[in-house]
């Protein structure tokens, strides 16, 4: 088996014509959120259901990094290299301080919890843009509970985190957040409608011009998730049978197809050519062709 379905011939110069999977870590109940620390080489994930955040290392394997975590979803680091993190249980975007104490930095909007932030992006300036569905309120993937507002949204955090700033409302469930690698564009994927969305970046950090930019259509199971892009601008998503990839023109480049149901990825290594994808009851570990991008600047 080749772990592949190529729709276009430039897959192979970026992911490659096959892939071999290498189990790093299994028996979780679901795993989301991995993140790369480039400079002390270890990745972070976390099991949601188990509300456990683990860290998994070459040389120690897999350890408990936080438990209980608030059933911790995406992960990033901030521009001085703190840990992000958005919380289902709590409803939370939380910031983890040198000292281990733990910062919320977001909570609330316009005096009502937020539903539960699942995905974040950190553009240069600081500012931190994130997806609020309702997976959280939900049983399992977090904490069964009402919500208290009646959309389910996209906002930014400014860069001294005094202001949240709802940019986008419309969305079905709002779940994977990437920039373009100019940070002109904001990508924002919909589980619930199976696309990608695109939006124009303005200069003070708002977004206009919302529109589809790309459909994830495949066999198997699996949805818009987490999503990332590369370091030549090609942008990878999860969706049916995997991990989709495409091209900075919206084309359908292939898929990486992942023995188990795919939630998220990350890319790391020193060379940023290893592909940490969390799938279901474990995490994997492929090799690439063209480099990643790291969240840690």
């Amino acid at each position: 088996m080749s772990g592949v379905e190529v729709r276009d011939k430039r897959f192979e110069s970026v992911v490659g014509g096959s892939v071999d999977f290498e189990r790093l870590a299994t028996g979780c109940i679901f795993t989301e959120g991995p993140l790369w620390h480039r400079r002390e080489k270890y990745l972070l994930f976390s099991d949601m259901p188990g509300d456990h955040l683990r860290r998994w290392s070459e040389k120690d394997g897999v350890t408990t990094f936080r438990k209980p975590c608030n059933k911790s979803n995406g992960l990033a680091w901030d521009l001085q290299g703190r840990l992000l993190a958005c919380e289902h249980a709590s409803s939370h975007l939380t910031r983890t301080e040198p000292d281990g104490r733990i910062t919320v930095l977001a909570s609330h909007h316009e005096g009502k919890e937020l539903n539960s932030p699942n995905d974040l992006a950190v553009k240069s300036d600081g500012a931190i843009y994130f997806s609020d569905p309702s997976y959280g309120r939900m049983e399992h993937f977090g904490r069964p509970r009402e919500p208290q507002l009646a959309f389910r949204g996209v906002y930014r955090l400014s860069p001294d985190g005094k202001t949240l700033t709802l940019l986008a409302s419309d969305f079905g469930q709002p779940n994977g957040v990437c920039f373009s690698r100019d940070e002109r564009t904001l990508f924002v994927n919909d589980t619930e409608k199976q696309h990608i969305r695109a939006f124009d970046v303005q200069a003070d950090g708002s977004v206009a011009n919302s529109r589809v930019w790309a459909k994830t259509v495949g066999e198997g199971a699996g949805a818009p998730d987490g999503m990332k892009i590369d370091s030549a601008g090609n942008l990878y998503s999860c969706g049916p049978g995997g991990i989709h990839v495409f091209a900075p023109d919206a084309t359908c480049l292939g898929v990486i197809q992942v023995p188990e149901y795919t939630s998220n990825f990350c890319w790391g290594d020193d060379d940023l050519k290893s592909l940490f994808i969390t799938a279901s009851t474990s995490v994997y570990r492929i090799r690439i062709a063209t480099p990643g991008t790291s969240q840690m600047r």
